[in-house]
């Protein structure tokens, strides 16, 4: 943080009496909340403890992470963001967070058109359908399939991928009956996805092309209402395990529903799209 007593003010935050007031919007997508920050000028330094307090649902705004938008630092994009977890840490890529980020810069630059963005997980293309937004994501890697993972009830069949973040799904009977915060933080940290860990997603097939899906999210360490890119990594599964064809219905556990598209290619899954709601809630300030 700078000196105090400096008469600063930029986009995003200014200095009072030694403390940071930043400036923020709250937005949503399909119950996924986030803070996104003005942060063009680069002035907002956020620590670790800062990003946490943000997201304290008591003491701070509440939110499942926090966004900055940043210029682009290589040219190869119109846009970058610095994406971080409610736990502080740093996040290659959400889905849902994208969506926000999307209608963020959108009202903040007036822009009527689509536009790219760098992510840790590389470049997303955004483009704008009204209220809803679709994401052009990276390619998913890393797909295996029908792997026994033991655990402390037993052994689980379990299927993974990594959509920007990595991802485990598990196909169960009822959606509403998942053991979501017994099995999640269990295979979350499993030795089997060591070292980073995983999000783990478990999926209700409801019909043809359509499923539920609740996940637990690293980084938060618990069930979100909403998972971007668990929907995505769930949808790609779906398509393999239970021949899904594009585009696939996900029901979330907002209730809300998101769409995720997709071409199948030699082997492998391209043009992987995922459109769904993005909301403002409101604008602040909070002093951290």
């Amino acid at each position: 943080m700078p000196d105090s007593g400096n008469d600063l003010n930029f986009p995003g935050w200014t200095l009072i009496s030694c403390s940071m007031r930043l400036e923020f919007t709250k937005m949503n997508g399909a119950g996924n909340d986030f803070v996104l920050v003005d942060n063009r000028a680069g002035k907002a330094k956020l620590s670790r403890e800062q990003i946490v307090r943000l997201c304290d649902r008591h003491r701070g705004v509440g939110a499942d992470g926090v966004i900055l938008l940043t210029p682009s630092q290589t040219g190869k994009a119109d846009w970058a963001w610095d994406f971080y977890n409610s736990d502080g840490s740093s996040g290659e890529m959400c889905g849902n967070g994208a969506r926000c980020f999307a209608r963020f810069v959108q009202r903040l630059t007036d822009l009527n058109r689509g536009f790219t963005f760098e992510t840790q997980a590389g470049i997303i293309t955004a483009r704008f359908q009204d209220e809803r937004v679709t994401v052009s994501l990276t390619e998913p890697a890393d797909l295996k399939l029908n792997e026994n993972v033991s655990v402390a009830g037993g052994t689980q069949v379990v299927h993974s991928v990594n959509t920007g973040v990595p991802h485990a799904v598990l196909f169960v009977p009822d959606a509403d009956k998942a053991m979501v915060m017994e099995l999640g933080p269990e295979l979350r940290r499993h030795r089997h996805f060591a070292p980073k860990g995983t999000n783990v997603n478990f999926v209700q097939v409801l019909g043809p092309n359509h499923i539920r899906v609740r996940t637990y999210e690293r980084g938060v360490e618990g069930e979100t209402l909403a998972c971007g890119t668990g929907v995505t990594a769930s949808a790609i599964i779906s398509a393999r395990v239970h021949s899904f064809s594009s585009p696939v219905r996900v029901q979330v556990q907002s209730g809300e529903q998101l769409e995720v598209s997709f071409d199948e290619r030699d082997g492998g899954f391209t043009s992987v799209k995922l459109t769904g709601p993005a909301e403002f809630a409101f604008d602040g300030s909070i002093e951290i």
